[in-house]
């Protein structure tokens, strides 16, 4: 099972940007997947996150300004990020719970994709 995550780049303050992360493989069914961000040195943080059937959860610092949504057909978690801050400059990780088709299940997580908010 691999995640592919893309969309991250420079943008300035108050612009925004789209994440899209794709899981495939040898996937039976896709359960939460989420998103998480890390700054060099610390700790890596929910961002948000999405259940299979739609429910989500954010953190407090993006309310308001982050969408997380899916898409169960393509197995791709999206994030819309708007209104983005400096303190927004992080790198991104998608996170996905696969059961595949061996029947085993785990979390799976991204690469990492680059957001700098920077004017």
């Amino acid at each position: 099972v691999q995640l592919q995550a893309s969309g991250g780049g420079l943008v300035q303050p108050g612009g925004s940007l789209r994440l899209s992360c794709t899981a495939s493989g040898s996937i039976r069914s896709v359960h939460d997947m989420g998103w998480y961000r890390q700054d060099p040195g610390k700790a890596r943080d929910l961002v948000a996150a999405v259940t299979s059937g739609g429910s989500t959860n954010s953190a407090d610092s993006v309310k308001g300004r982050f969408t997380i949504s899916r898409d169960n057909a393509k197995n791709t978690v999206y994030l819309q990020m708007n209104n983005l801050k400096p303190e927004d400059t992080a790198t991104y990780y998608c996170n996905a719970h696969v059961t595949t088709t061996w029947a085993t299940s785990q979390y799976y997580w991204g690469q990492g994709t680059q957001v700098t908010v920077s004017s």
